[in-house]
């Protein structure tokens, strides 16, 4: 995962890199998923997601791509 301060930022480095894009995701995204993500995971009982879970918990944040789906 590599961060980045803006779009350009993140654009400069992949032309200087010689890559396509691909997903990216913002901070707010990021904390929200995060959120959603391990909430639960030390409780006992959590046993992981089922597919339709884990669809739903990025479509809640927003992440509604292709590359998400």
């Amino acid at each position: 995962m590599l961060f980045f301060r803006s779009e350009a930022d993140l654009n400069a480095w992949l032309q200087a890199k010689g890559y396509t894009h691909g997903a990216t995701l913002t901070v707010s995204q990021l904390w929200g998923l995060s959120q959603r993500w391990y909430h639960n995971r030390m409780n006992v009982k959590f046993h992981g997601r089922t597919l339709e879970q884990v669809g739903e918990i990025f479509r809640e944040v927003g992440l509604v791509s292709d590359f998400w789906q």
